[in-house]
């Protein structure tokens, strides 16, 4: 008879996560029986689910036939606290606390699973409504990825995206996974695309270019496994052309770059002829405030410390947070094609679209100054009455951008 002892996460199938009911799970009492082990795993996960706790199997024996005939689950806070820290004074923080709950099911000769312990104590705290945010409890449905790598194929963002998810599954406390976890997936999908040896042949590419030309610079961001997150580069002509033209800037991300789906992120200025000026460039894995912090770092390093005076950018939040870190003193404004843009899709619900479109365009071009502005606006709000509609508030309130 062999005895073996281990502490395990259960993998359940994607797809019987989401066709369980973890409402409809009753306690658990000695004497129930399974068809399988997997199923009294299944039945304990659930009923941990509708707690606010994780289960891990904790031990198994096997019998003399080599199958195995007793197995435990318990909670994933069970066992002694163990630490890895080299240093005794900074031990890192560990979840153990030796609770005692957990489940004994053994097999009977008939082949069922007979439940023939059960402790329901936990020695800490658990709460229902916070466990759908424990890991195991995450899960993005096969669907829901379809939808994740689609809508990024077409170009519409992560939070739109998610948007559409919560509005689907009737509330956030419903949804099986985090924004987080969906944003983890798309950089996994990314990382996927960008096969092995692209990254090798880019920093090649990059080298021969700087040994060509010394002034020719360029920045590869690695995460802690050193795969690659970010990338810029700009050469001789633009780094001598920001010195002249570097007052004012754009920075736009909506190109991508079909292949690996990484968003590409151009600095333009414009020259003394009105022509539009590369300033440098770069790739970003997703467009969150520390990859554009690193982004706009390197590029003002790359350009000796220069910092624009003015930058127009979409109505990116993550670009916002990433300029009031890296360029507080910029005067930071909205590029006013990509709110026009939106219009169609705002207002186009009301039954007087085609004039309030176009006394919206009179009010940005024609109102010369501020007072004239203020007073266009609230008669264009009165006039059909718009007061409720968040988007134009919302773009009243930062209307300084």
């Amino acid at each position: 008879m062999e005895i073996v002892i281990h502490e395990s996460t259960p993998e359940l199938d994607e797809d019987d996560n989401e066709d369980s009911n973890s409402e409809d799970v009753g306690e658990p009492k000695v004497g129930m029986s399974f068809d399988t082990e997997a199923e009294a795993r299944t039945y304990y996960a659930s009923y941990a689910q509708k707690k606010g706790f994780v289960v891990i199997t904790r031990s198994s024996r096997k019998r003399e036939d080599g199958r195995r005939g007793h197995v435990t689950f318990c909670c994933h806070r069970g066992g002694k606290a163990r630490t890895k820290a080299l240093n005794p004074l900074k031990a890192h923080p560990t979840a153990k606390t030796e609770c005692k709950a957990a489940m004994n099911v053994s097999l009977q000769i008939d082949g069922k699973w007979i439940l023939n312990t059960i402790v329901l104590e936990h020695n800490h705290e658990i709460c229902p409504k916070k466990a759908r945010y424990l890991k195991a409890n995450r899960v993005i449905p096969n669907h829901t990825k379809r939808t994740l790598e689609l809508n990024c194929l077409a170009g519409i963002t992560l939070t739109k995206t998610i948007s559409s998810c919560v509005i689907e599954a009737k509330g956030h406390e419903n949804l099986t996974f985090t924004k987080k976890d969906a944003r983890n997936y798309m950089d996994q999908v990314r990382r996927s695309e960008l096969k092995e040896g692209d990254a090798e042949a880019m920093h090649k590419y990059f080298m021969r270019m700087h040994k060509d030309n010394g002034n020719f610079f360029y920045a590869m961001d690695l995460d802690k496994e050193n795969r690659l997150c970010n990338v810029f580069w700009a050469d001789a002509r633009s780094r001598e052309a920001c010195k002249e033209f570097g007052e004012v800037v754009t920075f736009d991300t909506t190109y991508l770059v079909n292949t690996h789906n990484m968003p590409f992120a151009p600095f333009v200025g414009v020259n003394h002829h009105g022509q539009s000026i590369l300033l440098g460039c770069g790739l970003i894995l997703r467009e969150d405030t520390p990859s554009f912090v690193w982004l706009f770092e390197t590029w003002v390093s790359c350009m000796s410390g220069r910092s624009p005076n003015a930058i127009i950018t979409d109505q990116c939040k993550a670009m916002q947070n990433a300029i009031s870190i890296v360029l507080p003193n910029a005067r930071h404004r909205w590029c006013l094609w990509h709110i026009l843009k939106k219009v169609p899709e705002k207002l186009n619900g009301y039954d007087d679209y085609e004039s309030i479109k176009s006394m919206l365009h009179n009010v940005v071009y024609d109102s010369l100054t501020i007072v004239e502005f203020e007073e266009n606006w609230a008669h264009l709000i009165d006039t059909y009455q718009l007061g409720d509609n968040n988007w134009l508030s919302g773009l009243y309130e930062e209307r300084h951008r």
